[in-house]
């Protein structure tokens, strides 16, 4: 693979993790010292790999001995799991987020009002 290539694979991995995990940061490798904690184990190392080889991928020789696959398999890894869902997918979820605390905060509050009339002997 080009300097360009491996180059432009940690870029599109740096802004989709500012895209989806609201991470600032110049590079793929300080958005993930930022914001690295956020992602599952493996797909953090896959991102650690990439930002690893965008800069050794800088150095000629050094160039000719990295592995294609391992670098394609560790961009495909990164964009599957920070492919951003769709704005309405999102907002829902949050709706749905809310509305269920809502509606717990309801079921303890009629129990708790429950109880209270229960224990005055009101009912």
């Amino acid at each position: 693979m080009s300097v360009t290539t491996v180059q432009q694979m940690a870029d599109r991995v740096a802004s989709l993790m500012e895209q989806r995990l609201r991470v600032a940061g110049k590079g793929l490798r300080e958005k993930l010292r930022r914001g690295g904690r956020r992602l599952p184990r493996k797909i953090r190392r896959e991102a650690e790999y990439l930002a690893e080889v965008a800069e050794l991928a800088l150095h000629p020789k050094v160039q000719l001995m990295l592995d294609d696959a391992r670098i394609a398999a560790a961009y495909d890894a990164c964009v599957k799991y920070l492919n951003p869902l769709g704005s309405g997918d999102r907002i829902k979820g949050a709706l749905i987020g809310v509305g269920g605390s809502i509606a717990f905060a309801l079921v303890v509050v009629a129990a708790g009002v429950v109880g209270v009339l229960w224990w005055r002997g009101l009912i």
